[in-house]
């Protein structure tokens, strides 16, 4: 590949085409692993509001870093997979102990802050740094793997290993930052999952062997995917008046298990669905199905209304009017847009 005329089409592409970001307005090492971290798994479009709210509550990661972990997963509430939002407040306390404030500036430091893989550190060194690191995010795996036709999984250990070794030989050690921007971009925007006619009008046509051999819109292989599991869960919802005010029961989850350390109600997991519909026969119920990466949730809650709540291990007792207080499920929040509007019968 002729480096100079691929980096000059690229980047006259990025020039004309790239979003106004506030992550890329910025060399803050903390804000730009902020948006790093947003952004795994997250839309921007998404992540964006999430961005904003975490950079106004906590500024800077001595901030961040004397927040609780309850109200840090409070703050990350509707993004999803909390282990996220749990090593970002442990690598904000990481950063502040070992001394590394405002934020760690090599690459070696950087890799060990919990929840910071090579790409992350790669990233956050390149664009807050300009250090000569590749950043490969799924975007960049897909455009790679098209451009130097790689039929390799590029999420097995062999395939993330040769794509990093490609992306080395690849990427511009002189504009680091440039080239990493430019190239996630154009696989975020251009070159996406569907090309349609995308590849007949491509700036980097005259450089993709993936077009060259017919096969660009079959890159990247993935790995083939685990099969789903089914789960059934059974929530219960007492609501009780006390001394003039509603109050219920909530829990933390604690077992290392899907949505860890955050609340919700009273829970049984059943064996099957048909267990949960001979329950719920009599009662006021709410069912939803809810899909994570590899599971698909059956979830039934039954709102119980009663003159005192009951005693079950390990719930708290919480005036109704306060669980905004408390970070939830995505699940528990879809259940409460139902159950709110007439709660004040209760």
């Amino acid at each position: 590949m002729t480096n100079l005329l691929f980096y000059k089409s690229l980047y006259e592409w990025y020039e004309r085409n790239h979003r106004d970001l506030p992550w890329r307005e910025t060399e803050d090492g903390y804000r730009i692993w902020l948006s790093e971290v947003i952004l795994q798994q997250t839309r921007v479009a998404q992540g964006l509001d999430y961005y904003h709210r975490f950079v106004n509550r906590w500024p800077d990661v001595v901030a961040l870093a004397s927040a609780s972990e309850d109200e840090v997963l409070r703050e990350w509430q509707g993004l999803g997979y909390y282990s996220r939002a749990r090593n970002l407040h442990k690598a904000a306390q990481m950063v502040v102990e070992r001394g590394w404030t405002p934020f760690p500036t090599r690459f070696e430091d950087i890799r060990q802050l919990p929840g910071v893989g090579d790409y992350t550190a790669g990233a956050i060194s390149s664009f807050a740094y300009n250090q000569p690191f590749p950043a490969m995010d799924g975007n960049v795996y897909r455009v790679v793997a098209r451009l130097l036709d790689i039929d390799e999984p590029f999420d097995t250990t062999a395939g993330k290993k040769l794509f990093r070794s490609r992306m080395e030989e690849l990427l511009d050690r002189d504009h680091p930052r440039l080239f990493n921007s430019a190239i996630m971009e154009f696989g975020a925007l251009y070159c996406t999952p569907v090309l349609e006619q995308a590849c007949a009008h491509c700036c980097l046509q005259a450089f993709c062997k993936g077009y060259e051999h017919n096969i660009a819109g079959m890159l990247p292989i993935r790995k083939p995917r685990p099969k789903v599991r089914d789960r059934w869960l059974l929530y219960h919802i007492y609501i009780a008046r006390a001394s003039g005010q509603l109050c219920t029961l909530i829990r933390q989850r604690t077992d290392k298990d899907i949505w860890y350390h955050l609340y919700e109600f009273p829970c049984e997991e059943m064996a099957d669905g048909q267990m949960l519909k001979e329950r719920c026969a009599d009662a006021r119920v709410f069912s939803f199905s809810h899909v994570l990466s590899h599971q698909r949730l059956h979830a039934q809650f039954i709102v119980h209304a009663v003159e005192e709540l009951p005693s079950v291990d390990g719930t708290l007792c919480i005036p109704w009017q306060d669980l905004d207080r408390y970070a939830l499920s995505r699940l528990t929040l879809r259940a409460l847009e139902k159950i709110n509007a007439g709660v004040s019968s209760f």
